[in-house]
């Protein structure tokens, strides 16, 4: 019994840890790689560097997205897609009076 209570702030530290860091982490990691598996034709994107585009075609072999910008068609990865500011991106327009 001495030693449970020992070892009780650490066990409680571990549980912190995993409930407020590692739990968090594993869903968003789920998020976004169910956002990127739904991407389609139409979409669109913000990257996470910061490009704007369209998705125009998907490069499967490449695990790539073929993307439309004012400067032309970019391959990238669709891990660089950033989920948050292409939602942003899609979400309608709030008018404020």
């Amino acid at each position: 019994m001495d030693q449970l209570t020992q070892f009780a702030p650490i066990i409680l530290m571990f549980v912190v840890v995993y409930f407020f860091m590692i739990r968090p982490q594993m869903k968003r990691a789920k998020q976004e790689k169910q956002f990127a598996s739904e991407l389609k034709r139409g979409d669109r994107i913000v990257t996470k560097s910061g490009m704007h585009g369209k998705i125009i075609d998907f490069s499967e072999k490449q695990n790539a997205v073929i993307i439309e910008t004012g400067a032309g068609k970019i391959t990238f990865d669709r891990s660089s897609i950033s989920m948050e500011m292409s939602r942003k991106l899609n979400e309608p327009v709030k008018e404020t009076k």
